[in-house]
């Protein structure tokens, strides 16, 4: 059963209400893709640096960070299509980028969350190509309605 959760490390809270956890599942939907679980940290620039650095080797801020966790279906001995994943949002990215990009905070972070889930499906944004997909799916799925 698909599952959505958001967490808090090193905030209190978000300052504006997250999206309905439906809208994400409906982007997973929307890509073909089955979603197991995917957890949304929320955290400070200084949380995600930390694991920007040990994870990935990288020493400076990033807005969003996605660990996809390979499952494998235990019954066939298979690597599982279900997708589940770790996406770690800076709120303070967020709000920095709000501002950079002349957009509203709750929209920003609807993209950076997509952003995150669209790298557990599988996108990249390593080539302009890349991220010219990336954006387009991006501008599509923030747009989806919320019920």
């Amino acid at each position: 059963m698909a599952q959505v959760n958001y967490f808090f490390e090193d905030v209190k809270k978000c300052p504006q209400e997250l999206p309905n956890k439906l809208w994400i599942k409906q982007c997973f939907e929307k890509e073909a893709k089955s979603l197991g679980c995917i957890n949304f940290i929320f955290c400070s620039d200084v949380y995600l640096q930390k694991i920007n650095k040990k994870y990935l080797n990288k020493s400076y801020f990033t807005d969003v960070i996605s660990f996809k966790h390979n499952v494998h279906d235990i019954k066939n001995h298979e690597k599982s299509d279900v997708i589940f994943g770790d996406v770690f949002i800076s709120l303070e990215r967020v709000d920095d980028n709000k501002s950079r990009y002349k957009t509203i905070f709750a929209e920003e972070l609807k993209r950076v969350m997509v952003h995150g889930a669209l790298h557990l499906m599988g996108y990249h944004d390593s080539t302009e190509t890349e991220k010219a997909i990336m954006t387009k799916k991006e501008n599509t799925y923030i747009n989806l309605k919320q019920f």
